[in-house]
Order: structure tokens, then sequence, then C-alpha cells
């Protein structure tokens, strides 16, 4: 498969899983919106239109967002995710959403060394993650995605 052909199908799995999660899954009724790699701002966009009353934070190591596409300044935290994160591992987050793979497998390695936990520690009882990485994390049940998902694509889960 081409790198285009897959980054489109990364694409669409993000957004079908994401749209899935807006018209058939409860949320928490409060707590923010995690957006975990803010990255070109799409999501964050995404996630905006369809979660008006939320707060949306977005984590990232630069801005590198669309003009239009990016939060206001207490919504957008900049530096290394990793250490960054700590301070909203609250337990109050109705939802998290992580696209920060490299498709290098020795740094997405480096990355799951961390990221389930921080997922995990943000999200509230009952909250949503969603991942473009697997987050084996005991606290976090593997739900099915939407069918036009392929397998190991994108994941879904429901904090315990």
């Amino acid at each position: 498969m081409s790198r285009l052909d897959s980054f489109i199908r990364r694409l669409t799995a993000q957004r079908d899983v994401l749209n899935h999660i807006c018209a058939r899954m409860e949320l928490p009724a409060d707590g923010p919106i995690m957006e975990i790699g803010l990255g070109n701002g799409r999501t964050f966009d995404h996630l905006r239109e369809h979660f008006p009353d939320r707060r949306i934070v977005a984590f990232d190591r630069a801005c590198g967002a669309h003009a239009s596409s990016v939060p206001e300044a207490n919504d957008l935290v900049l530096g290394e995710i990793c250490e960054t994160g700590r301070a909203f591992q609250t337990g109050t987050a109705a939802l998290v959403h992580a696209d920060i793979g490299t498709g290098y497998p020795e740094k997405d390695a480096l990355t799951l060394t961390w990221l389930p936990q921080m997922v995990s520690g943000m999200l509230a009882s009952g909250g949503i993650a969603v991942s473009g990485l697997p987050l084996d994390e005991p606290t976090l049940q593997p739900l099915e995605v939407p069918e036009s998902v392929p397998r190991e694509r994108y994941f879904l889960y429901r904090k315990v």
C-alpha cells in the first residue's frame, strides 16, 4: 500500500470512529475533550464541530495548525506531551483522542511506555479513548470500531 493510501485509510478510520462516537456512544455528562497531537488541527476542528459545548484541550510539541484550527491560548498546551500531559491526569475528561503515532515502530514503542497510562489518567470513569496506537492499559476496555475501520487501524476504548 502506498503511503498516500495508508494516510487516507488512517484519516478515514479516524473520522469514522469519531463519527461513531458522536452518533452512537454516550460520553460522561461533564468533562473536557483532550486532543493529543494537534498537528494541522483537522481533527480538533472536527471535534469542535461535533462537540460545540465541550472544552477541547489540544496538546502538541509546537503549534503547526492551520490558523482556522488553533485552540484558544488557554486550551493549547505546547511542549513534550509526556511531560505537559501530566497536569491533565485529573480523571475528568469525557473523551481523549490520541493521534501521535509516527509509523516508526521504535519511536511508537517509546510513546507506548507512557501514553496508555496518561490517557487513562485523563479520563473520567465511563470516558472514551480513541487512538491510532493500541493502548494496553487494564483500566481501558477495548470496544469494537465501526465495520468500515480495518482491524488494527484505529482503536476505541471505554474507561472502567
